[in-house]
């Protein structure tokens, strides 16, 4: 075994010993927010055996058994799903966020220290990277929508769900299973297990229905402070849980000549495994971008294809990788990115990267990180913003097996 994959099994060990030995020190304090039903539902392809809405199907824990006859047909096969150590929220997802204001709190976090970044409906708020590779799973109401903000750090990969399912808010947790190296979610309503990727319910009663999912890209903390003035941070040192808040347990993880933790079956050879990559899945097709090629300077505008369609990549440098130093904050410079459809007010536009932000080239427009136009003919103008990954190649194309790929 390489002095390389010994860390790491070394580090990964550590991280799964702690998470099982958890020791809450407090009640963690109501959120400004109280959680409310959403109109929003989940889409099922689950056909006769959907309920009605307002309502979620009867059966077995797949908790408990993912082998079940009542169950519909798994869309992975059970046998690839394996434990990661922990028990089910043995790794706890926060459950009763307590928010700070940025406005208060500029100097919170070193300015380059990664967080996940959720807006919807003017409500803007910051995860930090510190809180959630302990914890993976915040369960929230942002902008009077319930969801779920999850982060799989073996992955490096952030995405955001609405948690109403069917027309039936639940929470999610950790079930403490992986799926090619990935987190396996679970839903407390029926405890059906859920691809953290993807959102979709793959094992259990709800075998089929998908998430609403919502753009959560990774950004630096002084980016974001910068963007959202008025937006709210999570408070990590109120989640009722003990934590090196700041330690990154996976040191030297993000290494292209690495390989990926507790992965099994075939790579895809088009990439080294370890190669970061910004993927977008758009109208049913997908594509991913090597970090290197939307990358550059101090900033840049990428023109790229997915499928058919147009659109934009944003980078701006100054964030650190998570998964790289022992502290989170003294990672390598990866960036952060936005991926948009470069349409607004009626007319395609071209953009290139000035400063701190993005200029487009048909009206001189000057536009955000986060697509929003701040000055010039377009002011108040937005971008449409598309989820998107910022993960490892390993990854993406295990859950996007057809997937184009740009490295050059």
């Amino acid at each position: 075994m390489s002095a390389r994959i010994t860390m790491m099994v070394a580090a990964g060990a550590l991280l799964l010993a702690a998470c099982v030995s958890a020791t809450v020190t407090n009640e963690p304090e109501a959120t400004e927010d109280t959680a409310s039903s959403s109109d929003s539902t989940s889409s099922s392809t689950v056909g006769s055996l959907a309920p009605a809405v307002g309502a979620l199907p009867d059966g077995p824990s797949a908790l408990d058994t993912m082998f079940a006859e009542e169950f519909p047909d798994p869309l992975i096969d059970p046998g690839d799903v394996i434990s990661g150590g922990p028990p089910p929220d043995g790794i706890p997802p926060i459950d009763n966020p307590v928010f700070l204001d940025v406005a208060d709190n500029l100097e919170l976090l070193p300015g380059g220290e990664p967080v996940v970044v959720l807006e919807i409906n003017g409500d803007a708020r910051a995860y930090p990277i510190r809180a959630m590779v302990w914890h993976e799973i915040v369960n929230d109401t942002v902008g009077g929508i319930p969801v779920s903000v999850t982060y799989c750090p073996l992955c490096n990969s952030a995405a955001a769900y609405e948690r109403t399912i069917n027309g039936v808010e639940t929470t999610f947790g950790t079930s403490g299973r992986l799926f090619a190296s990935a987190l396996i979610m679970y839903d407390r309503a029926t405890e059906s297990l859920w691809t953290h990727f993807n959102g979709l319910a793959v094992i259990g009663v709800l075998t089929g229905f998908e998430l609403v999912e919502h753009p959560a890209p990774l950004m630096a903390w002084e980016l974001f402070r910068s963007t959202y003035p008025t937006g709210k941070v999570l408070d990590w040192t109120r989640t009722g849980f003990s934590r090196d808040y700041g330690r990154n347990p996976y040191t030297g993880y993000d290494d292209p000549e690495s390989t990926p933790f507790l992965f099994r079956g075939a790579l895809d050879d088009r990439a080294a495994a370890m190669q970061r990559v910004i993927g977008v899945e758009h109208e049913g097709d997908s594509g991913a971008f090597a970090l290197e090629v939307v990358s550059g300077g101090a900033g840049k505008a990428t023109a790229v294809t997915v499928g058919d369609a147009s659109l934009v990549i944003f980078w701006l440098a100054g964030q650190a990788s998570a998964l790289d130093t022992a502290a989170i904050s003294e990672g390598r410079d990866v960036g952060s990115t936005g991926v948009f459809v470069p349409r607004a007010a009626g007319r395609d536009l071209t953009f290139t990267h000035d400063g701190d932000n993005f200029i487009d080239v048909e009206t001189g427009s000057v536009w955000l990180i986060n697509g929003e136009a701040v000055e010039g003919a377009l002011a108040g103008e937005r971008l449409t913003q598309l989820p998107h990954l910022d993960t490892f190649w390993f990854a993406w194309s295990t859950y996007q097996p057809d997937t184009s790929l740009q490295t050059e």
